[in-house]
């Protein structure tokens, strides 16, 4: 037994689902609040560099127009006009000295035109924040414009302040979803685990709960059961075949054995003893049939078969096996009528279909009264063939009809019959390999066989 995996946090699904999850919401969050962040905070600066932007051009008109004494002029009239007392504005000489403007004096860091800073100034006796931008004139004249940005600033430090709160709230909420998610995926896999460890040790009864949603989980539960009730028959199968075996060969083993020794022990002469090791011989050649056919069965459930498949005519293989039991009806006092097309075209192994139809005949002629009638039809229909066998003899009890495909199952009508019990279980996994199906039904009397074969084979179920 290998020894137990140590468990580590993250070897778990359920974590990494969880983890997955709380990612994706905590990433999806950050991406809102940067979107909701550039969409508010961002247009209060693209609102104040474009009325930044207009007012450079309406100067840059005045100058063009009047010189340097008709801009004097239009800063002095937008100064006096600026109701909010936001503007910013300095026109300084060559030297960076103060010709007009509400700023003492230049601003040490900006030596760079055509570019926007936010920084501190001094405007009218006090500090305050502006967002400006600086203009190189002719004649070495250099120009300010600006805005006072401090309560934008604040109304910015503010939002992003609430996002940064905001996204915080989104990740301590991601994190709790996680665990929710966890907590929901383990309950969901705790009955598949539970009916895991309850297979694993014997129990296979068990199955796996269905919560009735119909959802993914549900689907998975049900091919799972689907999957350990068809473990459960062939288990069943298993046991049934290895108590068949056990019982119906262990008489004609015994007997075998029993001739032999009574042959060793008292054969008066070679002829004695020749005739015993015969009678042992056919004992024994029973016993190989029988395990010739089980290993014929379980190489057609095995589907190796399906490599010979190919398109073929089944009316002459028929026509031989209707021939054969032909023979074998008239020795018996009992007539094999037929009815056979001139064609009978399927995909398939015809070889092992001929044998399927075989061991229905064989069956009919066996199980007829004497002087009785015995049938073999086939029709070609648009989805296939459809081989029926029928016979007039006792038939098959409703409640032993399922059954009667089983290995070794025998009903009380054949009990005292030759045979091992594997003919129908040979003809339904014949019938399985091919796509097909195998109806047992009531003649009104005796049995009806439909051995119903598509024209190409599909997915086989095994």
């Amino acid at each position: 037994m290998p020894p137990p995996r140590r468990f580590h946090y993250f070897h778990s699904a359920g974590i990494r689902f969880a983890a997955t999850y709380a990612g994706l919401l905590a990433v999806s969050g950050a991406a809102l609040a940067m979107f909701l962040w550039w969409a508010t905070a961002g247009l209060l600066d693209r609102q104040t560099e474009a009325a930044i932007a207009t007012d450079a051009l309406g100067l840059s008109e005045r100058w063009a127009d009047g010189g340097l004494r008709s801009l004097v002029s239009a800063i002095g009239d937008r100064l006096a006009g600026n109701v909010d007392d936001d503007a910013v504005y300095l026109l300084a000489d060559s030297s960076y000295a103060q010709v007009t403007g509400n700023l003492d004096r230049w601003p040490p860091s900006m030596r760079q035109s055509g570019q926007f800073y936010e920084l501190q100034v001094v405007r009218g006796g006090m500090r305050s924040l502006a967002r400006v931008q600086a203009y190189d004139l002719p004649q070495g004249y250099h120009l300010l414009i600006g805005r006072d940005v401090v309560v934008r600033s604040q109304l910015r430090q503010l939002l992003t302040d609430a996002l940064l709160w905001a996204m915080v709230i989104v990740c301590g909420l991601a994190w709790i979803g996680a665990f929710v998610v966890r907590d929901m995926f383990r309950r969901t896999l705790a009955s598949v685990s539970d009916t895991a460890q309850a297979i694993a040790a014997g129990d296979l009864t068990q199955r796996v709960r269905l919560t009735g949603r119909g959802d993914e989980f549900d689907q998975l539960a049900e091919v799972i059961n689907d999957m350990l009730d068809r473990i459960g028959r062939l288990m069943e199968g298993v046991r049934q075949v290895s108590n068949a075996i056990a019982h119906d060969l262990r008489t004609p083993i015994a007997r075998a054995r029993t001739r032999l020794e009574d042959a060793s022990l008292h054969a008066e002469s070679p002829a004695d003893l020749h005739a015993a090791i015969e009678r042992a011989t056919a004992d024994l050649d029973g016993i190989v049939a029988v395990f010739q056919a089980l290993l014929r069965i379980a190489e057609i459930e095995a589907g190796s078969r399906r490599a010979a498949f190919a398109r073929v005519d089944l009316s002459p293989p028929l026509a031989g096996v209707a021939e054969l039991y032909e023979a074998v009806a008239e020795a018996r006092g009992v007539t094999l009528e037929t009815n056979l097309p001139d064609r009978a075209p399927i995909f398939g192994d015809a070889a092992l279909v001929q044998q399927a139809v075989a061991n229905l005949v064989d069956n009919a002629v066996k199980f007829s009264p004497d002087g009785g009638t015995a049938t073999l039809s086939v029709r070609v229909r648009p989805s296939g063939i459809e081989i029926e066998v029928t016979d007039r003899g006792q038939g098959i009890p409703a409640d032993e009809r399922q059954k009667a495909t089983q290995r070794f199952y025998r009903g009380e009508a054949a009990r005292h019959t030759p045979g091992s019990g594997l003919g129908l279980a040979l003809v339904q996994a014949v019938a399985q390999l091919h796509g097909g199906t195998l109806r047992l039904e009531d003649a009104a009397p005796g049995l009806r066989a439909v051995l119903n074969l598509p024209q190409s084979a599909g997915v086989v179920t095994i």
